[in-house]
């Protein structure tokens, strides 16, 4: 039974929070508006933000087996007492909490706030938006700089899940093998 659940665990790992890891890191990069009078080629796409925004989502619920079977596959090896299992434990809920509070909401910021543009228009720093007229709208320069700090956020919710990695592998201080 530890090998299936162990399995399933890895198996979840991997298909629900790399597409996250990659789509999350990604966003940043087709939700940043160009610098007004960049006329050169730049990457910005909402259709592509607001398609990797959807993969987090949907993949953000997928995720939540694998501390589910985590959990499971430590009670099956009696090692939910150990260190390195408790300092998973609590990177995990941190990372979750960064996920759910500021990564998927700071995308969803940033796809709301161009979702009132025409597209030929996007980003180019021109309309309501552009400006910083309107009700709410952010300028060109804050999109940029709300990209900025959520790619920062989303690098440190990487950071946090590849921590996660290394101390399912390495184990440290485990009575269980490495």
């Amino acid at each position: 039974m530890t090998k299936l659940l162990l399995s399933l665990h890895v198996l979840a790992s991997i298909l629900a929070v790399g597409p996250i890891t990659v789509a999350a890191s990604m966003f940043p990069r087709y939700a940043k508006p160009p610098a007004p009078g960049d006329d050169g080629p730049h990457d910005h796409d909402l259709r592509t933000a607001a398609f990797l925004h959807k993969i987090c989502r949907g993949y953000a619920v997928v995720g939540i087996a694998v501390p589910v079977l985590g959990l499971a596959t430590g009670a099956q090896m009696g090692v939910l007492g150990d260190a390195w299992l408790v300092t998973s434990i609590v990177l995990t809920t941190i990372a979750a909490a960064l996920l759910m509070s500021m990564v998927l909401p700071g995308q969803r910021e940033l796809l709301e706030e161009e979702e009132g543009e025409d597209l030929p228009g996007a980003g180019t720093g021109e309309g309501a938006l552009g400006t910083g007229a309107g009700s709410g709208a952010l300028t060109v320069a804050a999109r940029r700089s709300a990209a900025a700090r959520l790619a920062m956020t989303t690098g440190i919710f990487n950071l946090l899940w590849a921590t996660v990695v290394v101390l399912m592998i390495v184990r440290p201080g485990s009575t269980t093998g490495a």
